[in-house]
């Protein structure tokens, strides 16, 4: 730490000298809504078995801390670092994440401890040889912005909750001389792994240092203050190594450092303390405790935490069809809004992608922006639930776009991580562009679209010399070509609208560059060679897993990732009889994917893959067509069958709230098939009436009359009393409010959605 830092952090302390037990807020208040909590239906436990990976732990709507258990265990299932199949816990730590395929994170790991205190946290072997404990699901307790639990080993009672920036434990001990609390900067999560760790004892109950680690986000940097409620009996600091076989060496910096703070405790005294976060500095982690948790009464910061999760839930009320549905409804809801989290501090300041520190900035910067998962729904549904904070996303992408030179294609923690193909924040940032959102610069959204689309990594260079990536050139290069061009696609509408016609010309040219890949003879999307010769061998159900010419799919899924020129794509099938018999066979067909096949091909119906991205929008392709009902058939199938309220009740990966929004818009009736043209395609609504309290003050009911599990086709719609023979509503339509009635059948209506005029089209249509 800076000694002009460090010296204004003790400075800054002095203020706290009611930070003690002693200065326990007794008058705490009610912030719940009037209305009835729709909190007690949410169950973070949902997704976190299988393969879901969700975060489970204390936090609050989008947060930079997600304060949460880690288990031993280290493998892909355990991406968040908790997985419902394991009984260990090796510490509580303040950042995790939810639902991705790759783990990172777990910084500032707590764990308190009773007798002769370990250094490292032992192996399920040989217990002793560590600090872990087992656990119990029984002596567990998840709810939103709360965790507890029971350390079997210490008879420690734990318990989380937290605010924005801060992470709350309560720790409740039993007696002993040898109380201790292990503050561990060795130990991540996944990838993660310590570069330099600090730590020092500021006072008789604070500690301040910093974790810089490399992992999946390559310089991450994270410092914290940590103000205890009881005065720290003795502090000790070590630089440790992998194992106990390794002696520890007395440091406060160094690679792999742990702190232990003692104490004595009574019976059932409970120790508290505040973990408070920041990107740029610890004195900047003790001002956010300062702001977001001035006292300490803990019940007051999990009611507060709470009804921070229920204003966010109240935006979207149902009347299901079954009392499962309130659970899985308002559990995808609360997993919609984990992130993107908060990188900043309360004051404004963060940290940049260019490690520069920017103070003061007058927007919300954000992080864990997982683009090609979330640019398909879960930004949509930000539109339409989360208005308010739409412009701090953008904004956010903008400085990201000023710090790197291109926008986020995978951000994580100030770094770029450039997973997955495609530059899908284009899509995030052209919808917010042609949705009318005006708190961001339009002119310097365009410049970072077109800059981050005219670069010449991932096979740019290719794209602009000819139209296509070599298959030999690029791994990839199917799934990097078809997302540029989707994304290229929105480019060229936001050129439209801000009047810049050669780049309209350009753009529009190159989303449809999706047509190179399309081999009118065997009609699939597959790699070529050159302008004249297709990759062989070929086969359409063979996946590699990032080796080949898709990403976490096959020929089969990406055939149809073309949701911005869906008549295009049906002209190249040869119509639309050949099309909807092509789609109809995406659903039915059996083949071998191979040994390779990645774990994110999951919940296959035929070779639909509702367990990873690119298949989302494809059941909603049928009203292109005309055939609205089969996409009521598909889509019933998947909200019934792919989702239930059980830990295992996710099909695949959450990828950070993406899994989620489809189940969110599906069960409301319908969904952004193409995620930047401004239209909403229906499918099927499976509840009987729902209510969206919209950001502008308008409010929209939906009411599906005579809704069943049998009864899942839509036979007719009302808008606001009038008839609505469109199979589509406009976003613009959608914020005014009003009613939206669907009359529903157990058939599918000869008439409903099939006339050319009331079909969905791929034209803007904001």
């Amino acid at each position: 730490m800076h000694l002009k830092a460090l010296s204004k952090l003790k400075a800054t302390l002095a203020v706290l000298a009611c930070f003690t037990a002693a200065c326990t807020t007794t008058n705490q208040q009610d912030s719940n809504p009037a209305t009835t909590s729709l909190t007690k239906y949410v169950d973070p436990y949902i997704g976190s078995s299988f393969h879901g990976h969700v975060f489970v732990g204390a936090n609050v709507p989008f947060g930079a801390v997600q304060l949460g258990p880690t288990n031993m265990s280290q493998g892909w299932d355990w991406c968040s670092g908790y997985h419902y199949s394991d009984s260990t816990i090796i510490g509580f730590s303040h950042t995790h994440l939810s639902g991705t395929g790759i783990g990172d994170l777990g910084d500032i790991s707590v764990m308190p401890v009773t007798g002769q205190v370990q250094l490292v946290k032992g192996s399920v072997k040989n217990p002793e040889s560590g600090y872990y404990s087992l656990f119990s699901h029984d002596d567990e307790t998840v709810k939103p912005g709360y965790y507890a639990v029971k350390l079997k080993r210490y008879s420690i009672g734990a318990e989380l909750t937290a605010t924005e920036r801060v992470g709350f434990h309560q720790y409740t001990f039993p007696k002993s001389e040898e109380a201790s609390i292990i503050i561990d900067l060795k130990e991540g999560i996944g990838w993660d792994s310590p570069v330099e760790t600090f730590i020092e004892q500021l006072n008789d109950s604070t500690l301040a240092g910093y974790r810089f680690s490399k992992g999946w986000a390559n310089d991450q940097r994270v410092y914290f203050t940590a103000v205890f409620s009881k005065p720290i009996d003795k502090f000790e600091s070590f630089q440790v190594a992998d194992t106990a076989a390794s002696s520890p060496v007395p440091a406060s910096k160094g690679r792999m450092i742990k702190g232990v703070a003692h104490f004595k405790t009574q019976e059932g005294e409970k120790v508290k303390l505040k973990v408070g976060i920041s990107p740029v500095s610890a004195e900047n982690a003790l001002a956010n405790i300062q702001a977001e948790v001035p006292d300490w009464n803990f019940e007051k910061v999990v009611a507060d935490a709470d009804a921070a999760w229920n204003r966010e839930l109240q935006k979207v009320r149902i009347q299901p069809l079954d009392s499962v549905q309130l659970r899985t409804f308002y559990t995808a809801l609360y997993h919609t809004l984990i992130a993107p989290s908060i990188f900043n501090d309360h004051n404004g300041d963060y940290r940049g992608t260019d490690k520069k520190v920017y103070r003061n900035a007058d927007f919300t910067n954000l992080t864990t922006f997982s683009l090609w998962d979330t640019y398909r729904a879960a930004h949509p549904l930000f539109t339409i639930t989360q208005a308010d904070r739409v412009n701090d996303m953008i904004n956010s992408m903008l400085a990201i776009y000023q710090q790197q030179g291109k926008l986020p294609v995978w951000h994580l923690m100030g770094n770029e991580t450039n997973t997955m193909p495609g530059y899908s924040g284009v899509t995030v940032v052209a919808d917010a562009v042609l949705k009318g959102f005006d708190g961001f610069d339009h002119e310097l959204a365009f410049e970072a679209m077109k800059a981050t689309a005219m670069g010449n990594e991932f096979g740019l260079n290719y794209v602009k010399e000819l139209g296509f990536i070599p298959a030999e050139e690029e791994v990839e290069s199917v799934a990097k070509g078809l997302e540029y061009a989707i994304a290229d696609w929105g480019i060229a509408q936001v050129a439209k609208k801000l009047g810049k016609e050669e780049d309209y010309q350009y753009f529009s040219k190159r989303a449809k560059y999706y047509e190179n890949y399309f081999d009118k003879q065997t009609h699939f999307m597959r790699g070529r060679v050159s302008k004249t010769e297709w990759r062989t061998p070929f086969d359409p159900f063979k996946s590699a897993h990032r080796k080949d010419d898709y990403a976490e799919g096959n020929s089969w899924q990406y055939t149809w990732l073309v949701p911005q020129d869906v008549e295009g794509l049906i002209s190249l099938m040869g119509g639309e009889e050949a099309f909807v018999q092509k789609l109809d066979s995406l659903f039915t067909v059996k083949g071998d994917m191979g040994e390779e096949a990645s774990n994110d091909i999951t919940g296959l119906i035929g070779q639909y893959a509702h367990g990873n991205e690119p298949s989302h929008h494809i059941s909603y392709m049928y009203a292109y067509a005309g055939q609205p009902w089969k996409t009521a058939d598909k889509v019933r199938f998947i909200v019934k069958n792919m989702y239930t309220d059980k830990p295992d009740g996710l099909i695949g990966n959450e990828d950070v709230g993406q899994m989620s929004a489809w189940y969110i818009f599906s069960t409301l009736g319908f969904y952004p098939q193409n995620p930047a043209n401004g239209a909403y395609v229906f499918g099927s609504p499976a509840v009987k009436q729902a209510t969206l309290s919209l950001p502008n003050g308008n409010v929209l009911e939906v009411e599906a009359q005579g809704n069943s599990s049998e009864n899942r086709y839509i036979q007719s719609i009302t808008l606001n009393g009038e008839p609505y023979t469109k199979s589509y509503i406009l976003h613009k339509d959608l914020i005014k409010g009003g009613k939206l009635v669907f009359k529903m059948g157990n058939t599918p209506s000869p008439t409903w959605g099939v006339a050319k005029e009331d079909r969905p089209r791929s034209e803007p249509m904001h």
